[in-house]
This record gives structure tokens, sequence and C-alpha cells, in this order.
């Protein structure tokens, strides 16, 4: 599994980035989340503090 972003309910808050462990979030130049598939390790942090709910596991 791989954190999925929903790109309309990001809201660039940068709060999945600073949590992931992995550093494989950062944000785009739209300031919208964007995961490095590669990188993630599923453990599903960001999952766990985006305000919006924008990001799941799939």
């Amino acid at each position: 599994m791989v954190a999925v972003i929903t790109v309309n309910e990001c809201v660039g808050c940068g709060t999945c980035v600073d949590e992931c462990p992995a550093e494989a979030i950062s944000l785009n130049g739209e300031n919208i989340a964007v995961v490095d598939a590669g990188e993630c390790l599923d453990c599903g942090a960001c999952v766990d503090v985006c305000p919006t709910s924008a990001i799941s596991m799939e």
C-alpha cells in the first residue's frame, strides 16, 4: 500500500510533510501534497495527521 492524496481535498498545510518519517511527501508548486511511492513506508502516519482527510492508503 501507498499513501494517496485526494488533490481537491488537500489544503497544502504541510502537516503530512512534517510527519512522514520517510520524507516521502512534499508540496508541489501549487501547495498540494505529492507522495513519492517508492519512498513511502506504508506506515499511515500521514493519514492520521491530515486535517482534511485528504490522504488514504491504497
